[in-house]
């Protein structure tokens, strides 16, 4: 199996080319003569009552074993004002890439304040805006927002190398560090705890609540996964001999014809329907015929291709050609080829006029594209006019403070981390899992979710654990208003169920 590489994973969310501008060395001197923090008062209105809360923007410092500074974590920190803290939830937030800042999920979807979007969640015109998050999940626990060392403000320093941080586990062991710190410095062992990342994050809280589990006798109530991907296999298009890429993205391949309106007038009725139709196929004649390989009679090839055009608007002489394979970057540049457009990765619901963007250096994603900008303003501006955290360091959104990741680790587990997240269940039975899937992503395909969970070898008492949601959207569900709402109503039902 290829080695993946580390900002390819949706988390992915483009091609790593264009954050050059972002790459060169930092020449500012060492930010980070002592811990700081800024706090400041707040209020929220969120589901018609109002949520008075402390906002603490700050860095912590990360050590070795022997007391030496290696790095800082900068973090955003919410807490409700006049609650006890033994009682009340607390979660700890962070995105992916690995690479990405927790921009995402703090003015997305979990925070007080939120990047305003039209109610599809495509952009506004600029200057973007930030408005009161009234589906914020601060009613139901305080949140601590972390930016793992290479991202946001966080950096590497003092003794600290990037290899002590950009790794797999070296990632999971520094965020663990300084989830044990703040509990500590707060006083907040005694709180229910929850975890919650988005893509690459997903892979991250699976080794903290194994490693924190095992190593500091932290229990988490619930694990939230949000566009989750834990087994990096299924996304690996690179080694033809496994039929397990391109059977687990049928299904979304379907999911986003139907909303481009390519399918033919049965399936296009129900887009459940057609979803259902796409899981049966590709677990039964399609997964046959690509683990025959050639063996494959033609007629039998040929009425493979048939389906497959039917499930996935494509022309069948295209599926032909590639040996009924049906890789990523093929679909998205052909399925609206005919109308000159090229169709999203993050979500696929966003097209560009550029026909051959996929094949151009330095190309973007239209669906980063339009969230990217947006995001990027509304954060500075709000970190330093609404928390008063001022610093002339640049805030790395995604990419910039990475070069590299170490994964050699992760190869002795065969890129699956849904191991480690087993162990970590049945070590701690109560914890409960909740993920997130947008039939639109392509980053983090809801079906081979669903696969993954499926083959954990979990007891069925603790497969009752997962909690699985949908949602007709992409990677970032929550910027379409619809699926924000929806998205708190199901975090909101599973801190019942998991408290």
């Amino acid at each position: 199996m290829k080695l993946i590489k580390p900002l390819l994973l949706l988390l992915l969310l483009s091609n790593v080319s264009v954050y050059a501008d972002e790459t060169k060395k930092d020449l500012t001197p060492n930010p980070y003569p002592e811990e700081k923090t800024v706090s400041s008062q707040h209020s929220v209105t969120i589901d018609g009552k109002t949520v008075n809360y402390t906002a603490t923007a700050g860095n912590s410092f990360i050590f070795n074993d022997k007391g030496e500074k290696l790095g800082s974590i900068f973090y955003t920190a919410y807490t409700k004002k006049g609650s006890t803290p033994e009682k009340r939830p607390i979660t700890f937030a962070y995105n992916g890439g690995p690479g990405s800042a927790s921009v995402w999920l703090h003015l997305g979807t979990l925070g007080p304040r939120r990047v305003l979007m039209d109610k599809e969640g495509f952009p506004t015109k600029p200057p973007y805006k930030l408005v009161d998050n009234a589906y914020s999940i601060l009613d139901l626990t305080d949140i601590v927002f972390i930016d793992p060392v290479g991202t946001g403000y966080s950096r590497v320093h003092d003794k600290g190398k990037d290899e002590d941080f950009h790794g797999v586990w070296e990632d999971i062991k520094s965020v663990s560090e300084f989830i044990r710190l703040y509990m500590t410095r707060n006083k907040r062992w005694a709180s229910p705890k929850y975890l919650i990342g988005e893509s690459y994050g997903t892979t991250r809280s699976a080794g903290i609540a194994y490693h924190m589990g095992q190593n500091h006798g932290v229990y988490f109530n619930g694990i939230m996964l949000v566009s989750n991907v834990l087994n990096f296999s299924l996304d690996d298009f690179g080694h033809q001999m496994s039929v397990l890429p391109p059977t687990t993205m049928l299904p979304s391949y379907t999911a986003a014809a139907w909303y481009h309106k390519q399918l033919n007038a049965e399936l296009q009725a129900d887009l459940d329907k057609a979803i259902e139709q796409a899981k049966d196929y590709a677990l039964t004649d399609y997964a046959l015929a690509l683990l025959q390989g050639d063996w494959l009679d033609e007629s039998k090839k040929n009425q493979v291709a048939d389906r497959l055009s039917e499930l996935t608007g494509l022309d069948k002489q295209l599926i032909l050609q590639n040996n009924l394979r049906i890789e990523l970057n093929d679909f998205l540049h052909h399925l609206l080829r005919e109308q000159g457009k090229t169709v999203g990765r993050l979500d696929s619901r966003f097209v560009t006029e550029e026909i051959d963007a996929m094949n151009q250096s330095g190309y973007r994603d239209p669906s980063y594209m339009a969230i990217h900008g947006p995001y990027t303003a509304t954060i500075m501006d709000y970190f330093a006019r609404e928390l008063n955290y001022q610093s002339d360091l640049k805030y790395h959104i995604l990419g910039g403070g990475v070069k590299s990741w170490n994964y050699d680790e992760f190869v002795q587990e065969n890129f699956d981390i849904s191991k480690k997240l087993r162990h970590a269940m049945l070590r701690n039975p109560d914890m409960q899992i909740f993920v997130a899937n947008g039939y639109y992503d392509f980053a983090t395909p809801f079906f081979a979710t669903e696969y993954t969970f499926s083959h954990m070898n979990l007891p069925k008492s603790l497969q009752d654990n997962i909690n699985m949601t949908y949602y007709e959207s992409g990677h970032m569900m929550y910027i379409r208003e619809h699926d924000l709402i929806k998205l708190k109503n199901d975090i909101r039902n599973f801190f019942q169920r998991s408290l």
